[in-house]
């Protein structure tokens, strides 16, 4: 596929998925594999695989906008594609159940689609006002039900953590401040409550960035999905089959760097244990990336969104799975 096949958007296509180049030339479909787009969305890493194999692809996404565009792909690819409704931490039990036992190439994109963030009632972006909403499958608790019920403790911890904000506890004071008068039920009340205590960044960062992102990480369990996508990658994955996972902030792409150095470890290096150190794991996968691939100067250009991407990825090796893979 040439640089050309590989455009960012089209009329017809506008949505740009990120580090495209890299994730097929780390995924490698090959005609006949089976493949797995763990978080579909709109479909951009579905189409370039398919487009440039005969293979067949499984699409996983919670979020009920993702799926009905998925199904529509169902009809355009005569039976290649196959939209699953679901989370992607629960792949080891929803891949076998909607068919393949095991599968040559899983590609996971974590955090929020451009397509979420553009639609304002989504409650993703503090660009625009919308409901304080923030969930990817439309169901369950919202970040409003959060913010306006939790203890002080609780909001500064989901901040810190899943932020990184260093001015979580001012933050947590302010939103505890402001809810007593009113309750919080859009994204631009939230947003100024933040940059009342948060000063703007050098770099330009809007203050309220790590509190939203925080905020929707929790809302939707995103690192207790990746852990759990990862672990069943381990059985879902055939001999040589590949893992490349595609992260924004680094929060994720310090977990995923964190289980495939654990999974695919040096074995002569884990074998040279001092007395009484624990037995580690037989490596169950190879690396394919040394280091984080992030984007090319062109691709950054034209797409702002690449400057923060970065991509990992492992091959399954013949080493029997030393996980559930999900399947509880």
């Amino acid at each position: 596929m040439s640089d050309k096949d590989l455009s960012f958007a089209t009329e017809d296509r506008p949505h740009k998925p990120v580090l495209l180049r890299e994730v097929l030339e780390a995924l490698a479909p090959a005609d006949g594999e089976i493949m797995v787009d763990g978080t579909f969305g709109a479909g951009g890493y579905s189409r370039a695989i398919l487009d440039s194999a005969n293979c067949e692809l499984y699409g996983i996404d919670r979020d009920p906008t993702a799926v009905v565009t998925g199904q529509k792909l169902e009809t355009e690819y005569g039976g290649r594609f196959h939209m699953v409704e679901g989370c992607f931490g629960d792949m080891g039990r929803l891949i076998p159940a909607a068919g393949p036992e095991q599968v040559d190439g899983i590609v996971l994109d974590i955090g929020v689609s451009s397509m979420q963030l553009d639609q304002a009632d989504r409650g993703f972006s503090f660009r625009e006002d919308g409901p304080l909403d923030m969930r990817m499958s439309m169901s369950g608790p919202t970040a409003a039900d959060f913010v306006n019920t939790a203890e002080e403790e609780d909001i500064a911890n989901v901040i810190y953590r899943y932020g990184e904000e260093r001015a979580s506890r001012k933050v947590a004071r302010k939103i505890i401040e402001m809810r007593a008068e009113e309750p919080f039920t859009t994204t631009s009340q939230l947003a100024r409550a933040v940059r009342s205590v948060v000063r703007k960044s050098k770099d330009g960062i809007d203050p309220a960035t790590r509190t939203f992102q925080a905020l929707r990480i929790y809302v939707n369990d995103e690192l207790g999905e990746l852990e759990r996508a990862m672990d069943a990658a381990e059985t879902l994955l055939k001999p040589g089959g590949r893992l490349v996972v595609v992260t924004f902030h680094s929060l994720e792409d310090r977990q995923v760097k964190t289980f495939m150095k654990a999974r695919s470890g040096d074995p002569k290096k884990m074998s040279r244990r001092l007395p009484g150190e624990p037995e580690v794991a037989i490596p169950t996968f190879t690396t394919i990336t040394r280091k984080a691939v992030t984007g090319q100067k062109d691709e950054i250009r034209a797409n702002p969104r690449a400057r923060s991407a970065k991509l990992r990825a492992v091959a399954r090796n013949e080493q029997p799975a030393s996980s559930q893979g999900g399947r509880k």
